[in-house]
């Protein structure tokens, strides 16, 4: 029988097909057999052939049975239709299809096995891959490069105070009345996931390797009940979304430091589960076959390692992004989609290496800062942010607030709602999101109906006191009564003037983060991608928040008026605009000079270097400075970081005395400034950061004749 009527929550433990994650309605299709992968891009195929389409963004490939094969593929079929397509004139139907067989053995001679063929990657594909820690794209995925969670948090990492780290555990354990610590979440909520929303799959994977143990006299004692607790241990304990193991010969070496790493942490976990099973299991994955093991039998093994493979990359990204980035709210800055919000902040020279890498590597990757997956907006991050930089006001308001707001809780039988980590979040998305400049009285419902509207969907994602599949209606109404009750300016006012007065200490230095984030996105190796919206300041978060309509009537006629004055008066208008943030012209205008800059020197952000320019001085730590070069071409970046105490003597003063040194053969050249206009010299082998940050608190400056 094809299918079967049965309640909704069936499938969670028995559907028999793969799904989108844990939605039942979209299907996965098997894009690796030829006759499904040719019905699937018909459409797509008429596009690009017909130049309606020039590139393509591939989202989940981890979800894939083989993604190397798949992007080859692509390419292979992108590579003979733009043949077809020169040949159309010359050659007819009769004509092509052994014209066609010989391109296609030349295009797999040259580009099939040789990673750095220009055929490889004819066609521009980039990938929604999300790499965690030390992970890296595969070598030979014929595609431009990922979509650019990583960047979004390099940018983010940059501007947060990782010498915070301990103080704000700290109080993060205390008001949340526990520690917790997040490997240990992760795995405890990537079992969680396996349990409940993709049980079916854990089941069905359990099924199969007990069917590959009863192959051999030696495994058919390993019971179904022992191989599934095997298996959730080493899905749990995964470091990464997934490996790569397929048909071609030998385990990349990464690939077998991840499983033997994770064999060895599931089986100390597990020490009632027989060691034996976890060796054979190490054994499949890595492909150590017994020495006469049949080839029929070899191929059973590599198809269930393949097809763990693609579970291990569902399982984290619902366990982590959409599980425990609701749970573990130390600075939810830190919480974004290929983040790592156990490690408080990123280094500059973190920042300068993941930068060498791309443009040696990946200079085609898309490199991002705000998403439609994003869990806050670019600018909600830069402005928690500056969290990192004043603990010790932090902690003070929390201690305010919760006596403050203990009358707006409600008490349940499993305790009192909000819990304190809910309650915890509520207060940094309340910063976060906290409109720029003044909240109008007529701005306040709607506001407040954002963040109850947030708060429901971030306690369902945590999935600790209510969740999207069972629902716990008191929870999630009393905390909705909280979001309510603490933003009524009758009954809250206090409250409310302490967080308006938090948020104005945020609101200056989270500005000249965000202007940090622009700048360092539109001049870094890789292709910026600007989210419709952030053109100006925007303070959204999770969807649906991030999808309300954008005010492009506002932006045009802004930017229009902006261009003319700036080319009347460019320093004038940049001391302007930076003299009066709230409205948002200084992104606009820094971000559409900086595009303008990048259509002027293709080429250069194209194909030229990254060098890392070091500082000298007081304030060299709170910098970060690089150059971009081809040839006689070259832009410098420079810009400040962790700002908060120096923006109240002002950026010049506390940076005038530090210089970035240039190379030699720089160090003579003339600069412009690209926002003010103003003209720059080196003296003494370096760039003056005071000057530069005195009209604009950021400076990008182009190498003139």
């Amino acid at each position: 029988m094809p299918y079967r009527l049965a309640h909704w929550r069936v499938a969670g433990e028995e559907i028999n097909y793969r799904r989108f994650f844990d939605i039942n309605s979209l299907a996965a299709i098997r894009v690796e057999d030829l006759d499904v992968f040719e019905e699937a891009h018909a459409l797509t195929f008429r596009f690009l052939a017909a130049g309606q389409v020039h590139g393509l963004r591939i989202d989940h490939p981890d979800g894939l049975f083989d993604p190397s094969a798949y992007f080859l593929r692509l390419q292979e079929r992108y590579f003979l239709d733009q043949a077809r397509k020169l040949a159309a004139d010359a050659v007819d139907d009769a004509a092509w299809p052994p014209l066609r067989e010989a391109l296609l053995r030349r295009w797999r001679q040259e580009a099939g096995s040789e990673p750095s063929s220009p055929l490889r990657r004819a066609l521009y594909l980039v990938v929604e891959k999300i790499q965690g820690g030390k992970e890296r794209i595969p070598d030979e995925w014929a595609v431009q490069g990922t979509t650019g969670y990583r960047f979004a948090n390099l940018c983010t990492g940059v501007v947060v105070d990782g010498a915070g780290a301990r103080e704000f555990t700290e109080i993060y354990e205390k008001f949340i009345g526990r520690p917790l610590r997040f490997e240990p979440l992760l795995a405890e909520k990537k079992k969680q996931v396996m349990a409940v929303s993709m049980a079916s799959e854990i089941n069905g994977l359990a099924r199969e390797l007990n069917r590959i143990s009863e192959m051999n006299r030696r495994t058919r004692d390993f019971t179904l009940n022992s191989i599934r607790r095997a298996l959730i241990g080493f899905i749990a304990h995964f470091p990464v979304y997934r490996t790569y193991v397929s048909s071609a010969p030998g385990v990349d070496e990464r690939d077998a430091h991840y499983i033997q790493w994770t064999i060895a942490r599931a089986r100390a976990a597990d020490p009632t589960t027989n060691a034996s099973l976890f060796q054979w299991l190490e054994d499949m994955l890595l492909k150590r076959y017994p020495e006469h093991l049949p080839e029929t039998e070899r191929q059973v093994m590599l198809h269930f390692a393949m097809k763990l493979q693609q579970i291990t990359g569902p399982v984290m990204a619902k366990g982590l992004e959409d599980t425990v980035f609701y749970v573990y709210n130390r600075l939810v800055a830190l919480n974004e989609v290929g983040g790592e919000p156990e490690h408080f902040g990123t280094s500059v020279e973190t920042f300068h290496h993941r930068s060498l890498e791309r443009v040696r590597d990946w200079p085609g990757a898309l490199i991002a800062s705000s998403t439609h997956d994003t869990k806050r907006s670019e600018d909600v991050r830069a402005r928690l942010a500056v969290l990192s930089e004043m603990p010790g006001e932090w902690r003070r308001a929390l201690e305010g607030w919760r006596k403050l707001n203990t009358i707006h809780k409600t008490e349940l039988a499993g305790g009192s709602a909000p819990s304190g980590n809910d309650e915890y979040l509520f207060y940094q998305t309340l910063l976060g999101a906290w409109p720029m400049g003044e909240l109008a009285p007529a701005e306040l419902p709607a506001f407040r109906s954002r963040l109850r509207d947030y708060m429901l969907k971030a306690i369902r994602e945590a999935k600790v006191h209510t969740s999207w599949t069972n629902p716990e209606p008191d929870y999630e109404e009393a905390t909705g009564r909280f979001v309510e009750r603490t933003l009524d300016p009758g009954g809250s006012r206090v409250f409310l003037e302490q967080v308006r007065l938090l948020k104005d200490r945020l609101e200056r230095p989270g500005q000249v983060n965000a202007l940090v984030q622009v700048a360092l996105k539109l001049a870094s190796p890789g292709v910026p991608d600007i989210y419709q919206g952030c053109e100006l300041w925007d303070l959204s978060l999770v969807d649906p928040d991030n999808r309300r309509p954008v005010d492009f009537a506002l932006r045009d006629g802004m930017l229009s008026e902006l261009l003319r004055q700036h080319g009347a008066a460019p320093v004038g208008v940049a001391r302007d605009v930076w003299a009066n943030p709230a409205d948002g012209r200084c992104k606009l205008l820094l971000t559409t000079l900086m595009l303008r800059l990048r259509q002027d020197r293709p080429e250069l952000f194209r194909r030229g270097g990254y060098e890392a320019l070091e500082a000298d001085g007081i304030a060299a730590p709170r910098s970060l400075a690089f150059a971009r070069r081809l040839a006689d071409e070259a832009v410098v970046v420079a810009v400040p970081r962790l700002v908060m105490r120096a923006l109240r003597a002002g950026l010049g003063p506390v940076y005038g005395s530090t210089r970035v040194r240039l190379p030699t053969d720089l160090a003579g050249r003339r600069f412009r400034n690209v926002v003010t206009g103003v003209r720059v010299k080196p003296l003494e082998g370096g760039l003056a950061l005071g000057p530069l940050f005195t009209d604009f608190p950021v400076a990008v400056l182009e190498a003139v004749e």
